[in-house]
């Protein structure tokens, strides 16, 4: 199949009304919440369920959303957000041709897991970021704990190696901090801040139980959101809000 045709078929097992995945969300917007001021313009980079962009829209002055799943388009312009403009795209097409503008912040979250060419994508947000504009990028950590339990117990044979649930959502990279550092350096930014986004102690569908169940609630939220920061290697998500760098940027000829 074609991206578009791949894209339309993630988008269709795409796990909907999980309490993890709204959880995990508004500790990503919080972890940038420092960084961003109601003057920025922001772009971010899909938009699925749009929990965190309907976090950002009052955060930032305007936000501009790239997707390349119609159906998603489709629901995000039923919220009527009056700060919002949709843009339908591939990633790895994204232009100052279709945008019009370039960006103080770019969000990346859960999207460099999915892309077909990483290196392709990162060199577009290069060009639409702002000579001092901030890159958000989260991903899923293959160092989690949950993960490292997962091989232990003998349902993966290496932490890198995919999960059903990986391929299911369309995952065509693992990634770990050393990778995630390599794919930005290599791109052409430098890293201001790094870490961890809650330490993961069981898989997505076993926390949406506890959740449930009422086990986990807002005092272990965020008692694991904290343990995240002390331990980010074993957080379900690593994270990276980087720069351009200078340096990389005058060899391009000022790309």
């Amino acid at each position: 199949m074609d991206e578009h045709e791949f894209i339309e078929h993630v988008g269709k097992t795409y796990t909907r009304g999980s309490m993890q995945d709204r959880v995990i969300r508004e500790l990503i917007v919080r972890t940038i919440q420092p960084y961003l001021t109601r003057k920025m313009v922001g772009l971010q980079l899909g938009y699925a369920e749009g929990v965190d962009t309907g976090i950002l829209v009052p955060l930032l002055l305007e936000l501009d959303v790239v997707e390349g799943n119609i159906s998603f388009i489709r629901e995000g312009k039923k919220k009527g957000y009056p700060n919002v403009r949709f843009i339908s795209s591939l990633f790895e097409e994204l232009a100052l041709e279709k945008t019009g503008r370039q960006y103080d912040v770019i969000f990346a979250i859960y999207v460099l897991e999915h892309v077909k060419d990483v290196g392709v994508l990162l060199d577009r947000v290069r060009r639409l970021l702002l000579p001092d504009g901030i890159f958000y990028v989260v991903v899923p950590n293959s160092r989690a704990l949950s993960r490292q339990l997962a091989r232990h117990m003998g349902l993966l044979l290496e932490l890198d190696d995919f999960t059903a649930h990986d391929l299911e959502h369309g995952h065509r990279r693992i990634y770990n901090r050393v990778r995630l550092n390599r794919d930005l350096e290599h791109a052409g930014f430098k890293t201001i801040h790094q870490g961890g986004i809650f330490l993961k102690i069981l898989a997505d569908f076993q926390l949406d139980q506890l959740y449930r169940a009422g086990i986990l609630g807002p005092s272990q939220i965020e008692g694991l959101y904290k343990l995240g920061l002390e331990y980010p290697e074993l957080c379900g998500s690593i994270f990276s809000i980087a720069k351009k760098n200078e340096q990389f940027t005058l060899e391009l000829g000022g790309a």
